[in-house]
């Protein structure tokens, strides 16, 4: 029911705009912003997210940004980053385990793309 009335308000002239929570109002977009949330590590591709969309590529590329502002990619970076974010906060899980835990191969490549998306290191903001 909480997902019926956000449609109908995110519907509406009074919530124009692009972000997450106009993803959730779109039948399509929402599905790919569920699955992206209920599994950071898959190894996602455009082309994957599309299919979870039922669209081509271009076409998904395209609605996409325009119902959430940023690019598939870019808000799938971003979410990673979030959850490794709070993972590093809240766990005593490793730097290492938390990158594979949200789909990097790598410590070294999670790293970059983290203080890329965050403007720390895992470790510095871990020690904050």
């Amino acid at each position: 029911m909480l997902v019926h009335v956000l449609r109908i308000y995110l519907g509406g002239p009074e919530c124009a705009g692009a972000g997450w929570l106009q993803a959730l109002a779109d039948r399509q977009m929402s599905k790919v912003v569920g699955a992206i949330h209920a599994d950071p590590a898959q190894r996602w591709t455009l082309e994957g997210l599309a299919g979870v969309a039922g669209m081509s590529r271009s076409s998904f590329a395209q609605r996409f940004k325009q119902v959430v502002g940023t690019s598939p990619i870019e808000y799938l970076t971003r979410w990673r980053m979030l959850v490794a974010s709070d993972r590093l906060r809240n766990s005593r899980q490793s730097v290492a385990a938390i990158a594979l835990s949200i789909g990097y191969e790598s410590e070294s490549a999670f790293s970059t793309a983290f203080k890329r998306t965050m403007a720390y290191s895992p470790r510095q903001y871990q020690r904050q």
